[in-house]
């Protein structure tokens, strides 16, 4: 049995203490104003930009998928970490664009809109949920623990691909409503 190092204690620290640092700063920013600077810039694009991130880190995951199970590794860390790093930059844009601007409220009715509010919910938990298990599989590929790697990103990758799939799916049933 591999022993743990304190340099694997301080990651797992830190891993927990992001994990429960970003929901909570999303919360937050949904029960704050933002402040009334003018940047100078038009932040509508900020959600079109976010659906484009979240396609992307899509791709990159099932490109992912595909060269692990056809055994090129070298190939699947390139995606996997490109995917992450999309991912982060989605991250920091959206607490970005969420600091300098007002929530949209979804205008819709009828069936589409429990279908809305469901496919939000469930991607905004998720979402909240997956960041530690992200984080913890990429702990484990980059310490050489293969076969932990393995077991979590057996549960990591599809929750993953539904948080970018949904977020896409958001965007798009609410895009009509920006602006409103």
């Amino acid at each position: 049995m591999k022993t743990k190092t304190a340099s694997e204690s301080i990651y797992k620290k830190v891993i927990i203490t992001i994990s429960l640092l970003v929901p909570a700063l999303v919360v937050i920013l949904f029960f704050i104003s933002p402040p009334n600077i003018d940047l100078g810039i038009d932040l509508t694009f900020f959600p079109k930009f976010h659906a484009v991130l979240n396609s992307i880190a899509t791709l990159l995951l099932l490109a992912g998928l595909y060269f692990i199970k056809n055994k090129q590794i070298g190939k699947h860390k390139a995606m996997m970490l490109s995917a992450f790093v999309v991912s982060t930059v989605f991250l920091l844009s959206y607490v970005t664009y969420h600091t300098l601007s007002e929530p949209t409220k979804y205008g819709g009715e009828g069936l589409l809109k429990y279908v809305y509010y469901f496919v939000l919910i469930t991607h905004v938990v998720l979402a909240a949920g997956v960041l530690p298990f992200i984080l913890f599989t990429f702990l484990r590929a980059l310490t050489g623990d293969i076969e932990k790697h393995r077991a979590i990103a057996k549960l990591t990758l599809p929750v993953w691909l539904y948080v970018t799939i949904t977020g896409v799916i958001v965007y798009f049933l609410i895009s009509p409503y920006y602006g409103v």
